[in-house]
């Protein structure tokens, strides 16, 4: 169960989401994604993802210009291999190919997901 501190963070980060977040969950939201259901901004152990399908225990996290140095990718490995350990496959896609390539991002996306 999520901590309360991680709950207030997950609406914080809601409210405040970026384009690129806000392109891709249009897209992610309501089941639109085939019958995957996911979540924004949701805890996930000590974290907040970007986005979550608990059924297809799938992460779908939108890197930007921060995630490009050497600090922040040693960050984003430990991070990925932690929710690894849970039992997660985590996708990294890049807010330029969100803005650029959304039906790419998708098809990525779906060839991660379990088949029926």
């Amino acid at each position: 169960m999520a901590t309360d501190h991680l709950k207030r963070r997950a609406q914080a980060l809601r409210r405040g989401q970026t384009t690129p977040e806000g392109l891709l969950w249009r897209v992610l939201r309501n089941r639109q994604l085939s019958r995957w259901k996911f979540r924004r901004q949701h805890p996930v152990d000590r974290f907040v993802v970007d986005f979550v399908t608990l059924d297809g225990k799938l992460i779908v996290e939108i890197d930007g210009a921060t995630h490009a140095t050497d600090e922040e990718l040693k960050r984003d490995t430990v991070r990925t291999e932690i929710l690894k350990s849970l039992g997660f496959h985590v996708v990294r896609v890049s807010n330029d190919d969100v803005r650029t390539n959304i039906d790419g991002v998708l098809n990525s996306i779906l060839s991660e997901l379990p088949t029926p």
